[in-house]
């Protein structure tokens, strides 16, 4: 309900304020005009109701195990699907510098200078140390079941430790201080510091790490970058409000189709205005990637620069506008081969895909005949000391991702081959023609 209250709040400020519009060609620019407070207080009104209901759900939120069907257990459940949901509804709030702010205020303890991404946790549970960096789709403190009983504990991300895509700290672990927990990867029981892990169950992995005590782009940043990202940041929203006005425009053309010719004929040309707005909104995010980072080159770019700020606006572009209104409702079809194409991906004839992300579409060449399946996420970047290091992935013709695989850069697929669920592709792997792999990391797929 809770995005249907917040959008509804967001319509009831546009439809007052074009209330009294004369003729169509009015009504179309006051609803315009009013969209934009329309966006913001659809945008605070969710965001106030997700912060009010999770701290609520986190009083007498307490560690240890507790049957599945018991108040606490429904409580860090709803908790969970709470955040889970605000990742989508509030995107503009994540990956960026008000991040640790917003988990701060929903209950987390998160130190200074922390980078979060779309990170997923049970705030009142969590606990990140100064400087750490929690990359896309991690994982903190979530909940575990089995056996009927739910297990809640804290766990912990530690100083200028690193945890990344996908990698989960889950119930009672932590990440060790300048540690790493690589993609799709769990955080192990106990780890010594500077320690880096791969793999789920996790398996020590060699690693040099960095220092950035002093460098300015990546831990200590002077002020003007801090000004000049806050900059690039704030036009995150705009996604956000054309996404909005979307809707407002599908609404008004829907509402004046009803005045013209009648309930039925609305209803039966609502698919042909939805497509056409999904068609608009896909044009609007290509346009956004080629204006805001022309086309992507393999190479490093550190955390406090433009051209990372620049790409999350872009991407901002893809998440809010391009995915809900088009790539998802056309996935496994043509149209999404066309967008990626437009986006600057090389996409072979007779592909099948299932996945929209696919980052720094420049770097990633499809063969003819190849698969990528739903839940893929074809890496072209990893974020390792808060470098962003870019470079490509190829998959050639024939070749099959399995379910939820995730490729590094720097990687390639041979002709025919098959990666399994659920796998992931190390970075600088070349898998040969013809053979199969499965597993985290990838190994030789027996049977």
């Amino acid at each position: 309900a809770m995005p249907l209250i917040a959008l509804g709040a967001g319509l009831a400020v546009v439809s007052a304020g074009a209330r009294d519009a004369a003729t169509p060609g009015q009504l179309f620019l006051r609803a315009t005009l009013w969209s934009v407070p329309g966006t913001l207080v659809a945008l605070v009104l969710f965001a106030a109701l997700t912060l009010v209901s999770v701290r609520v759900l986190s009083v007498g939120l307490r560690e240890g195990f507790h049957p599945v069907h018991s108040r606490i257990a429904w409580q860090a459940w709803c908790s969970e699907r709470i955040m889970d949901a605000a990742r989508n509804w509030l995107y503009p709030l994540y990956a960026s510098m008000l991040t640790p702010m917003w988990l701060r205020a929903l209950g987390a303890t998160i130190g200074k200078d922390v980078e979060a991404s779309t990170v997923l946790l049970i705030p009142s549970l969590t606990t990140v140390r100064d400087g750490a960096f929690l990359a896309d789709d991690t994982m903190v403190a979530p909940y575990e079941l089995g056996s009927g009983w739910m297990r809640l504990e804290q766990a912990q991300v530690g100083k200028r430790a690193f945890l990344g895509n996908s990698g989960i700290a889950s119930a009672g672990r932590k990440v060790p201080a300048r540690g790493l927990v690589a993609v799709l990867s769990s955080a192990p029981q106990k780890a010594k510091k500077g320690t880096s892990w791969l793999g789920s169950p996790p398996q020590k992995l060699p690693r040099a790490v960095a220092d950035g005590e002093s460098d300015a782009r990546t831990y200590q940043p002077p002020g003007r970058l801090k000004v000049a990202r806050a900059a690039w940041e704030t036009l995150r929203l705009v996604p956000v409000w054309l996404s909005f006005l979307l809707l407002v425009g599908v609404l008004v053309v829907m509402q004046l189709i009803h005045r013209e010719w009648g309930f039925t004929v609305a209803a039966l040309s609502s698919g042909v205005t939805l497509a056409y707005a999904g068609l608009v909104a896909l044009l609007l995010a290509v346009l956004a990637k080629w204006i805001l980072v022309g086309r992507i080159r393999a190479g490093d770019q550190p955390l406090w620069s433009s051209f990372v700020w620049r790409n999350e606006v872009a991407d901002s572009f893809v998440e809010l506008l391009a995915a809900p209104w088009m790539a998802r409702p056309a996935t496994g079809t043509p149209i999404l081969t066309a967008m990626l194409r437009l986006l600057g991906s090389r996409i072979g004839r007779g592909v099948w895909c299932e996945s929209y992300w696919l980052p720094e579409a420049d770097l990633i060449s499809v063969g003819d005949g190849a698969t990528v399946n739903r839940g893929c996420v074809v890496q072209t970047h990893l974020f390792h000391d808060r470098i962003m290091q870019i470079d490509r992935v190829t998959m050639a013709d024939g070749a099959t991702l399995g379910c939820h695989c995730v490729t590094l850069p720097a990687s390639s697929i041979g002709d025919g081959s098959t990666v399994g669920p659920a796998s992931l592709v190390m970075r600088g792997d070349r898998i040969p023609p013809g053979t199969r792999w499965q597993g985290n990391p990838i190994a030789p797929w027996r049977g």
